[in-house]
């Protein structure tokens, strides 16, 4: 399973990282966020549909996504047109990312950045912190329930975000129970990479009203984004449509109009 390869590779690459620079030496670099819960406040979406707009060169199911890729030249793009948020990948093997990217892109824009990785230590938190992120993505299906919990008292204790990823009812209780406050509902399957906005469909109904939903890949026009608004979401994720388009402007117009 795909997901499981990544898993390990990250546990690799963490491994690497703490060799590099000890997590009591990270800790001491970080410095406080600009502004607490940023991410939080930009996609709440009360009057709209709010999009956070993904930046990454390439997946495992789709091969090389953009092949003139320039993160920074991207983002600053996405901000002028729109996008309420950013989500940067940054996993170099399976998604061609790098922490450096949100580092630099960080330094050009102003809206909230999002790091999108595989966190399955607190060594990554930290990372994420020092890098300038204003919200990191969990996986539930890759977190226990005490991890899931320790991983979220580090955002609120630092004043970042949570976008807690989940892909069934199991994966959505197990956020719950931890205190999520924004639940993503990624309509990807991890096993096979398969879309269907229909996850969307079958979990929103079960979040209670006090979450702020996203609804994360197989947007790709407007009807999507209207069917998955009606559900219940406040905003949506969306990568490869942005990725591909020769007119960024037009599309993002197109999905937040």
């Amino acid at each position: 399973m795909m997901l499981n390869d990544i898993v390990l590779n990250k546990r690799k690459e963490i491994k690497k990282a703490k060799h590099d620079v000890t997590l009591k030496s990270l800790i001491k670099e970080i410095k406080p966020v600009k502004q607490r819960h940023a991410f939080k406040t930009a996609i709440q979406g009360k009057d709209k549909l709010s999009l956070i707009a993904e930046i990454k060169k390439k997946s495992p199911s789709k091969g090389v996504i953009c092949s003139n890729f320039n993160p920074v030249k991207i983002a600053i793009a996405y901000e002028k047109f729109g996008a309420s948020a950013i989500s940067v990948l940054t996993d170099k093997k399976y998604f061609g990312g790098d922490l450096k990217y949100l580092r630099e892109i960080r330094t050009k824009v102003a809206l909230p950045l999002l790091r999108k990785d595989f966190l399955i230590d607190e060594y990554q938190m930290y990372e994420s912190l020092f890098a300038g992120a204003d919200a990191v993505l969990l996986i539930a299906r890759i977190l226990d329930q005490e991890l899931l919990k320790q991983f979220l008292a580090i955002a609120k204790r630092y004043g970042i975000d949570a976008l807690v990823e989940v892909h069934d009812v199991k994966d959505l209780e197990k956020a719950i129970n931890a205190g999520a406050e924004i639940i993503g509902i990624n309509n990807r399957d991890l096993g096979t990479f398969k879309v269907s906005l229909k996850r969307t469909e079958d979990l929103a109904r079960f979040i209670p009203h006090d979450k702020i939903v996203v609804s994360e890949s197989g947007i790709k026009n407007r009807k999507d984004a209207l069917f998955v608004k009606k559900l219940g979401a406040h905003a949506v994720l969306v990568g490869e449509t942005l990725m591909k388009s020769n007119d960024v402007e037009q599309n993002i117009k197109e999905l937040i109009a």
